[in-house]
């Protein structure tokens, strides 16, 4: 059996590149510490970000339709961070540079120790900042061998 050991990257469509460029820039770039690069694909500019783990990709939309997260699609995308503390200092940067993130705080209807901020890009994809939990290192680090 072929294990997965990662998310590669994901792509997202954006009603107005050059606006959601601005929003990734300040999130990834500035407060996530991403790197950033641009290539065309058939034509179509794309915007990727990318750290040392995976990528997000920004494409342009080819129709216009409002983002909603409860019809078929992505819901949100979850980023995590290594600890509670960085997910206050994230929120904290991006607010900084002007992004609408919600104060972090604790969700134990999530699990004990599950500290999260959310906040929206301009399309309205929700994205949300976590700590990697102990049930998660639990299961990467002791993961039994068939």
């Amino acid at each position: 059996m072929t294990e997965v050991i990662g998310l590669d990257h994901l792509y997202l469509t954006v009603s107005d590149l050059a606006v959601s460029e601005r929003f990734y820039d300040r999130v990834c770039c500035s407060v996530l510490g991403f790197r950033k690069n641009a290539f065309p694909i058939d034509g179509d500019p794309h915007v990727q970000y990318f750290n040392r783990h995976f990528g997000i990709v920004l494409r342009p939309a080819r129709r216009a339709a409002a983002h909603d997260p409860y019809s078929p699609g992505l819901h949100h995308l979850c980023l995590r961070v290594e600890s509670a503390d960085d997910v206050h200092a994230a929120a904290r940067a991006l607010r900084e540079a002007g992004v609408d993130a919600s104060e972090p705080r604790v969700y134990p209807e999530y699990a004990r120790d599950y500290v999260a901020t959310f906040f929206s890009d301009p399309d309205g994809i929700r994205l949300e900042i976590t700590n990697y939990r102990a049930e998660r290192r639990r299961r990467h680090d002791h993961w039994p061998s068939e």
